[in-house]
């Protein structure tokens, strides 16, 4: 018996031991070797999304003109954007070097950017508006959609079409809730100029965004379902906020009322772009294994709908479709995800 349990603890070890080198592998000196091609890079976008879309109750995210907006106020942000995309490029060079079994770059391994679970501490941030409250039970149920959808665990992923069915990943990120803040408002709309995150301007102040994920609860108006902060941005505005009626599961919110804006926000947060890239067929997301768009998809689209002589991946967590239409990410999302997790990461401080 000793002599198993000292086999086991062993054994352990060499797990353990294994993923650190994995991780390691992905250091500053070993991402200074690989060269990528940033000639594609772009932060400012074409923020007119009109073009498919049947109704003013479309889904509404903000993040890109929230984006914009931001550029023009902060002329550093553009290259602290393209710093970030031109690490994660290098670190997703760096998994197909190791895949290909070049000397000293991993022996033949395939590890993703950041190898292991990522756990992510959540504060929920809610400006009380009694015409759309926001209740304990709408709270946890966010937290399981968001750990359902980042773990692949969303039940509608089973009819994700085999064109697809290769590409599903599952991210291994999970969220924990740590701590829930409130605070009563009579604003009746917020907008989309981060006073939520300030106090001094009837907020609340975001708590350490550097370990955690901050997520603002209130009206925001415009039919805005929600908008989010790319890497990069600001620590005291780092974030994402939902609308009242679109957290969790809300009878309130609708065909948007199952947690779904969220996970597409969330996504924006961990550095993914809308799936069509927001712009037209020749203009990417910078994710190799999601379809080229001109636009994004409404409502359930039938499969296939073809856009840019290719099927349109309409269930991907980024397009625009119903809550219970989208379903999945790529585990070329998964990477460009996990790459901030990296050494010298955008978000290595939530796993260091």
């Amino acid at each position: 018996m000793k002599k198993l349990i000292l086999g086991l603890c062993a054994l352990t070890l060499l797990v353990v031991a294994c993923q650190d080198d994995t991780n390691d592998s992905f250091n500053n000196e070993n991402l200074s070797k690989i060269e990528v091609d940033m000639s594609d890079f772009f932060v400012y976008t074409d923020t007119n999304e009109s073009s498919k879309s049947a109704s003013e109750n479309e889904r509404k995210c903000h993040s890109m003109k929230v984006l914009n907006k931001k550029l023009n106020q902060n002329p550093g942000l553009e290259q602290k954007m393209y710093n970030i995309e031109k690490h994660t490029r290098k670190a997703i060079a760096l998994k197909a070097e190791n895949a290909k079994g070049k000397p000293g770059n991993g022996g033949g391994n395939d590890p993703v950017p950041y190898v292991g679970s990522v756990n992510i501490p959540v504060v929920v941030n809610i400006l009380e508006d009694p015409a759309h409250p926001v209740t304990q039970s709408h709270i946890d149920s966010q937290i399981a959609i968001l750990n359902a959808d980042f773990n692949n665990n969303n039940p509608n992923t089973s009819g994700v079409p085999a064109e697809f069915a290769g590409l599903v990943a599952n991210s291994d990120i999970t969220y924990t809730l740590v701590s829930v803040v409130r605070k009563a408002s009579t604003k009746a709309t917020w907008g989309t100029n981060d006073a939520m995150k300030d106090s001094s301007q009837g907020g609340i102040d975001a708590t350490d965004s550097s370990t955690h994920l901050n997520i603002w609860v209130c009206e925001i108006g415009g039919g805005i379902l929600g908008y989010a902060q790319f890497p990069g941005g600001s620590a005291a505005t780092d974030g994402v906020v939902i609308g009242s009626d679109f957290f969790g599961e809300n009878t309130a919110g609708g065909v948007y009322g199952h947690g779904r804006t969220a996970t597409h926000e969330v996504g924006h947060w961990l550095n993914l772009r809308h799936i069509w890239g927001d712009g037209r067929c020749r203009q990417d997301d910078f994710v190799a294994d999601t379809p080229s768009s001109d636009g994004p998809n409404y409502q359930c689209p039938t499969y296939p709908t073809v856009n840019c002589k290719s099927n349109d991946m309409t269930m991907n967590y980024m397009d625009y479709v119903y809550d219970d239409c989208m379903y999945m990410f790529t585990t070329g999302q998964d990477d460009r995800m996990r790459a901030l997790f990296t050494v010298g990461g955008a978000k290595e401080t939530f796993v260091n």
